[in-house]
């Protein structure tokens, strides 16, 4: 995953500017920050370059502004946060090219940070436009990537822009990334090696669910994904979520588990409800949803059954919850398996990104585990075997 990438480590910082593609694409309620998760994560990539004497520019997106700058997107609250955590100012220019930033950046000193406003204010961020890219490169005497959220995304600050600066190089974050996530992608792991799977859709896992047949030796499938290989076996699903144009995948994955003799999981029993907003749960057999059930949670017995088979790997990857976790009456099962998974003695134990990171930051459990992602679609892409753009920008 690393050949021929330079690390941080490894690059002449001091008295240099160095433009660090951050991912802060951080969830917000107004102009509060409701996970700082991600700015945290990019702290020991920060500290280092400053230690270093560089002077920093740090560059990300934040949510899908349309039509240009929209106030609701600035990236201002993310920079008083990481001016909270670094212990130094973070200066915020007012957008991410032209004369103000440039005026920003040249002014820096060693050991100072600027921040330049959201990448995604300018179209030509998500087109992957080569001229915007050299605009950024005005900044930049190095560039370093440590925004693994954004890897797989070919965009101008992550794809085009490491291109065209000679001097590139992964941040702290991204090397632990393509170190953890890496092995799993390989299969160059201890055995057993288990994969958890949950989330909404099976549409979303498929190219995933393909990969980890040939590597794993056990899969276990929750969540409202689960519902769809229930419907395939021929269960009643009720009001459930089930992607019924994919009955016909969910039962070729079933019988590729059965030829290959991987064991497949699913749910033994579901909580139940009328609705997502009903407080009123219950635990039915899986084979038992009424027609005015939803299913939105495994159950105890399922719980069981998963943390029998988690206790004897030595190796999880997990990505997607079991159920509609956000909602008290259908979190034990995403709880219970994260649980299981930050007591498993010496397993490698991998969380790859999304929701399933979120339930584990709740628990307070992220420390428990040896590698908690950044990156949902690119923790997914990796393991399907795909190229990352940003990964592959930075190599030669």
């Amino acid at each position: 995953m690393l050949e021929g990438i330079r690390s941080i480590r490894d690059l002449a910082l001091e008295g240099r500017r160095v433009f660090i593609r951050v991912d802060f694409n951080v969830p917000l309620d107004g102009t509060k920050i409701t996970d700082d998760t991600r700015i945290r994560a990019a702290i020991p990539t920060l500290q280092h370059a400053l230690a270093r004497g560089a002077k920093v520019v740090i560059a990300s997106h934040l949510g899908r502004p349309k039509g240009g700058p929209d106030p609701k997107f600035s990236l201002e609250p993310a920079a008083l946060r990481l001016a909270e955590l670094l212990g130094v100012e973070v200066l915020l220019a007012e957008d991410c090219i032209g004369d103000g930033p440039r005026k920003i950046v040249q002014d820096l000193r060693e050991g100072q940070v600027a921040c330049l406003e959201n990448l995604r204010f300018h179209a030509e961020e998500e087109q992957n436009d080569e001229t915007f890219a050299r605009e950024l490169a005005r900044l930049c005497d190095v560039y370093v990537n440590d925004a693994f959220g954004a890897a797989h995304r070919a965009h101008a600050s992550v794809a085009a822009l490491p291109r065209v600066t000679r001097e590139r190089g992964a941040g702290l974050l991204l090397e632990a990334e393509l170190a953890a996530l890496g092995k799993i992608a390989a299969g160059e792991v201890l055995r057993p090696y288990v994969a958890v799977l949950g989330g909404a859709k099976v549409s979303d896992k498929i190219a995933v669910l393909d990969a980890l047949m040939s590597r794993v030796d056990g899969l276990i499938i929750g969540g409202a994904m689960a519902n769809t290989f229930l419907a395939a076996k021929g269960l009643p699903t009720g009001k459930s979520l089930v992607e019924h144009d994919k009955l016909a995948l969910a039962r070729t994955v079933l019988a590729r588990a059965e030829e290959r003799k991987v064991e497949l999981l699913l749910p033994e029993d579901v909580v139940v409800a009328s609705g997502l907003d009903d407080t009123h749960a219950r635990v039915v057999d899986a084979s038992a949803i009424g027609e005015a059930d939803m299913a939105l949670d495994i159950g105890p017995r399922s719980l069981e059954a998963f943390t029998r088979k988690l206790r004897l790997a030595q190796t999880v990857f997990w990505n997607g919850p079991m159920g509609l976790f956000e909602k008290a009456p259908f979190a034990a099962g995403t709880r219970g398996i994260a649980k299981v998974m930050s007591l498993l003695p010496g397993a490698f134990t991998v969380v790859g990104g999304g929701d399933s990171v979120a339930a584990v930051q709740e628990a307070g459990l992220a420390a428990s585990f040896s590698h908690v992602s950044t990156g949902g679609g690119a923790s997914l892409e990796l393991l399907e075997g795909k190229k990352l753009p940003g990964v592959e920008a930075l190599r030669g």
